[in-house]
């Protein structure tokens, strides 16, 4: 079934819900993020505080969305479009890895960001949640006789092994020079590599969806 393009109320929505990320980041860049406003944001992005407000919770919600808008339906779509043949807990490993490389200038800029701030770090960890809603879907659509409930599972499992993989990749360094500048000012060193962590995280869920994939006996 093939969706409808999406009105031009849900473009513009969709517009200014860009225009307010880019926005948010553009100036923590600039001014860093401790000397940003939610009424800077709105300002710069053409819109009121109050329409700030419909958006986004805050302005590290902001920020963070530059760097993570809409992996999660990226992360489902992916997996979608992975051959039937591929086994489901390899297309959803190679989804998450893919859509979670740090890739531009752009990216690595917002990455310093947020390992410099723990109030950023912590609305960089929370985004996993999205996780779990598209890809349920989708999980769904690829299993035999599945129950509703067997899905979020799944999905709700993997949020969580990609929340502790960026939780220990984000974990501060432990040379006491980085140390000092983390007790000074929050300094945290990515650790190891992301899809290293993240292929390691997701391992154990291999046998949950192997079972899922085989077909209920009669």
């Amino acid at each position: 079934m093939t969706t409808p393009p999406p009105g031009l109320r849900e473009r513009k929505k969709q517009a200014t819900r860009v225009a307010l990320r880019e926005a948010a980041l553009r100036l923590a860049v600039e001014r860093g993020p401790d000397q940003v406003r939610v009424e800077d944001i709105a300002e710069a992005a053409g819109v009121s505080p109050r329409t700030y407000n419909n958006y986004f919770a805050s302005r590290e919600q902001a920020i963070v969305s530059a760097v993570t808008a809409d992996r999660e339906a990226r992360i489902a779509a992916a997996v979608a479009a992975r051959p039937a043949a591929v086994r489901l807990a390899d297309a959803v490993t190679e989804a998450v890895v893919e859509q979670y490389a740090i890739t531009g200038e752009r990216d690595h800029q917002a990455l310093l960001l947020i390992t410099t701030q723990t109030a950023l770090r912590d609305a960089f960890l929370d985004t996993t949640a999205g996780i779990e809603r598209p890809l349920a879907g989708v999980i769904a659509e690829r299993l035999p006789d599945a129950e509703a409930h067997t899905a979020r599972v799944l999905a709700a499992s993997v949020a969580a092994a990609v929340r502790i993989a960026l939780e220990g990749w984000l974990q501060p360094a432990r040379n006491a020079e980085s140390a000092e500048s983390f007790a000074a000012g929050g300094l945290v060193v990515p650790s190891g590599s992301l899809p290293d962590q993240l292929r390691t995280a997701l391992a154990p869920l291999a046998p949950a969806f192997d079972a899922a994939e085989q077909p209920a006996q009669p």
